[in-house]
């Protein structure tokens, strides 16, 4: 097998392991892991040769808009204290607890080695707190902080990564700078996120077509992340900065067909990247099984130890804060995403599962320091670095189904039925007030003026059954079960119709590209 088949492999398991993962009641991250995992042991599978420098700018960018396309702006300004507190906060403390032990149990490890380690294995990851608390029916304030830890913990994490590297690769270290590089990456990260987003915008307006502007949209997070690199900032920040402008500023309401085909495109992305992300850990496990050889007992007992630090700091730490974030949020009217009881603050500590980024950072510690010597203890990081990867993500990640439903949390779905009440009435009064402005400048016949009417009561109700009374519900479900025999009956006339236009492409002289125009024009009806 050469590497492109085990490309496609990958590409496959990604796909299938998404209605496996639903069977199962597993997610689709961990299936991958383990294809991965089984796939590293088999002798005629290659290892993996993707330059480490290349793995953060090709997986990261498509990854991180496709998570942040399902949130808002506004959703992160009201949880920025758990925010900080997880993504930031954190991720410091996670570092310098871990570099403390490491730099006492591995015997010769430098500090700025172990504080390296430290940032690598500290930032949970964003793709799969993302995709696995999606499919678990959690409540959305769980959601919403574990999304917004995942997205912005990586930029504190690989700041510090970055600046420990430089120390141990210089032999050099000054607090004063660390600190200055962190605001300046994060400032000029800002600064490019903003710009790109704007053009992007205006570029997409320019362009009309919906085609050539989501093709737009999957150039744009890699342009994002690359210039901000290019210009020493935080890509990774940029990426999410770039996303969140297009989300707040780039979206027609009017534009249909961009929207639909837009989603679809980018489940398609995410699903595959994803994939191919979380079975390339998996294959990875060729280095660390090649860097333990002959120490398999003294290197497994420092993984362990670096484990049990990462997962025993991340409990200690989200029971205080949590807390105080309760305290804070008591004194606001600030509608704040907090976790309200133990419980579902537990479910969120066993959800920090260590990914993509992690397995990136640590294959990218170079191999030589300035001096021509190698980094010191290069092996030992990536062996833990992998202890800890595969022990949180495989272990964490196959039991946190279970824990969650022994602790009982799942999303408040009253609630959210009662938002989509609310949101059905506010549509069919927009809709009925769009009414009122046409028939004050058209007149229009009272019979088609009361159809209208009806139209727009009937776009409240489509949305949430509850908006309407008993009587108007029951005339309202009459319509639909007529609705839905006419659909029912135009489908197949469609069908038909798409079948005799089908069957043309293939007659002599037929234009394949009129048919495919025919064609398009019936499966739009097919739509509507």
């Amino acid at each position: 097998m050469d590497q492109l088949a085990l490309l496609f492999v990958l590409l496959l398991g990604a796909v299938l392991s998404v209605p496996v993962g639903d069977r199962l009641g597993l997610p689709a991250p961990v299936l991958m892991t383990l294809l991965g995992i089984v796939l590293a042991l088999l002798d005629f599978v290659p290892n993996v040769n993707i330059p480490p420098d290349l793995i953060l700018p090709l997986l990261l960018p498509p990854l991180l808009y496709a998570a942040v396309r399902r949130t808002s702006w506004r959703q992160f300004a009201a949880n920025v204290r758990p925010i900080f507190l997880l993504a930031v906060a954190l991720v410091f403390v996670t570092t310098v607890c871990v570099a403390v032990v490491a730099n006492a149990i591995v015997p010769g490890l430098p500090v700025a080695a172990a504080v390296a380690l430290g940032a690598l294995v500290a930032p949970p990851d964003p793709v799969a707190a993302t995709a696995v608390a999606g499919q678990l029916g959690l409540p959305r304030r769980l959601v919403s902080i574990l999304e917004g830890e995942g997205l912005f913990n990586d930029v504190t994490a690989i700041v510090l990564y970055h600046v420990a590297i430089a120390a141990a690769v210089s032999g050099t270290f000054s607090p004063w700078r660390a600190g200055l590089d962190l605001v300046l990456s994060a400032v000029v990260a800002v600064a490019v996120g903003i710009v790109l987003g704007w053009g992007a915008n205006k570029l997409m307006d320019l362009l009309g077509d919906a085609t050539l502007q989501i093709g737009m949209t999957l150039l744009v997070p890699f342009a994002s992340y690359v210039l901000a690199e290019e210009f020493r900032g935080s890509g990774v920040l940029a990426v999410l900065t770039t996303a969140l402008f297009l989300a707040e500023y780039a979206t027609d309401p009017d534009d249909v067909m961009t929207r639909l085909a837009g989603h679809t495109f980018w489940d398609i992305v995410d699903t595959l990247v994803t994939g191919v992300a979380f079975g390339l850990i998996g294959l990875e496990l060729h280095n660390a099984i090649r860097t333990a050889s002959g120490r398999w007992g003294e290197m497994l007992g420092w993984a362990a130890a670096i484990v049990g630090v990462v997962v025993f700091v991340r409990l200690v730490w989200l029971l205080p804060a949590t807390w105080l974030t309760k305290r804070l949020h008591a004194r606001r009217d600030h509608d704040e995403d907090i976790p309200m009881s133990v419980r579902e603050t537990v479910v969120m500590w066993w959800s920090g599962m260590r990914g993509v980024a992690s397995v990136a950072l640590v294959l990218a510690i170079p191999l030589e320091t300035d001096d021509g010597s190698a980094f010191p203890d290069r092996d030992e990081i990536v062996f833990i670095a992998f202890g800890v990867i595969m022990a949180t993500l495989v272990l964490q990640g196959l039991t946190l189904p279970w824990l969650v439903k022994r602790l009982g949390v799942q999303a408040d779905t009253d609630r959210e039925k009662e938002f989509e009440k609310a949101l059905a009435v506010r549509a069919a009064k927009a809709a009925k007030r769009r009414l009122r402005e046409i028939e004050a400048v058209e007149e229009l016949p009272e019979e088609l003026s009361e159809q209208m009417l009806r139209r727009a009561y009937d776009i409240g109700v489509r949305i949430s059954p509850e908006v309407g009374e008993d009587e108007r519900r029951e005339a309202h479900e009459q319509r639909v079960r007529r609705l839905k025999r006419v659909r029912r009956i135009q489908g197949e006339m469609l069908s038909a119709a798409r079948h005799e236009v089908l069957a043309a492409r293939s007659e002599p002289g037929a234009d394949p590209e009129v048919v495919d125009r025919v064609l398009r024009h019936l499966d739009v009806r097919s739509l509507r």
